[in-house]
């Protein structure tokens, strides 16, 4: 997967939707838990539903991790299922890793090499060095944590210094002379709407994924009206909003009918 080709499926759906698997079991349907591997399941049928209304899947890796090895056996099957049978959709690790040099590299070679993602989010803190172990991978792409949607994420995200720049920018303008930068999308959260204007003006053509859509309260015309740029230029995420649709046997109609929604309302873009 490249740019090109996820702008190409953007335009061909007429969507940019991303949806979240992040799967508990306490919430998926009952019927499910007679499976050998539940959570596959309820993510195959997910993706069987929805496949050609959305663009990009993202998982959260904590959802599988949580269930020891035999949450990262499902996590590997999902992604083999999306690459063997829906190659033009591309894959999100939201893992927000981090670390520094040969750390980094690890796990790069986890999500890139193994597990075969496009992408990973990754958290800018400790700088360059955890960084650009992950933009060395050609094809793949690093997702920085830049203003996230969480109520925490104002704690130091918005703090400015004494020229009023705040670190959020300081970190995306940062990010921009890190080698192979052109890698690098970026963790943009639906609830702050009203940045989205000033992120633009440092980052016109990059890729920016938007969680916070729907049960975070996030507006998907509001973010658009600051974040579209010439090639779309975002992934919306919904996740509980169009996974748990229902908790019954229609399960996956149910989130084909949420994502279906969502989709609509992408596609007046388009015209």
């Amino acid at each position: 997967m490249n740019k090109q080709k996820l702008i190409q499926q953007i335009k061909i759906k007429k969507s940019f939707l991303c949806i979240g698997l992040d799967v508990d079991l306490e919430k998926i349907p009952q019927h499910l838990l007679d499976f050998d591997d539940p959570i596959f399941e309820f993510n195959k049928q997910i993706i069987d539903a929805t496949h050609d209304l959305a663009v990009a899947y993202k998982p959260n890796t904590a959802f599988y991790e949580a269930y020891g090895i035999n949450g990262w056996k499902s996590l590997k099957k999902t992604i083999d299922y999306i690459n063997n049978n829906y190659p033009d959709i591309f894959t999100i690790a939201d893992a927000k890793r981090g670390d520094i040099g040969n750390t980094s590299t690890r796990y790069a070679k986890a999500f890139f090499e193994d597990m075969n993602f496009d992408s990973i989010t990754v958290a800018p803190y400790m700088g360059s060095d955890s960084v650009e172990p992950f933009l060395a991978f050609a094809d793949k792409f690093t997702i920085l944590l830049a203003l996230t949607s969480n109520v925490g994420g104002l704690d130091f995200q918005v703090l400015k210094d004494e020229n009023g720049n705040t670190l959020y920018e300081k970190v995306i303008q940062q990010s921009l002379s890190w080698k192979n930068s052109d890698q690098l999308m970026y963790v943009i959260g639906a609830t702050r709407p009203e940045y989205f204007k000033r992120i633009r003006k440092i980052i016109p053509d990059s890729f920016l994924l938007v969680p916070g859509i729907g049960a975070q309260g996030g507006s998907l015309q509001e973010v658009c009206k600051y974040g579209l740029n010439k090639d779309i230029g975002l992934l919306i995420n919904s996740s509980r909003g169009i996974i748990y649709a229902s908790s019954r046997n229609d399960f996956a109609l149910k989130a084909k009918e949420k994502a279906l929604e969502l989709q609509k309302e992408m596609e007046m873009y388009f015209l």
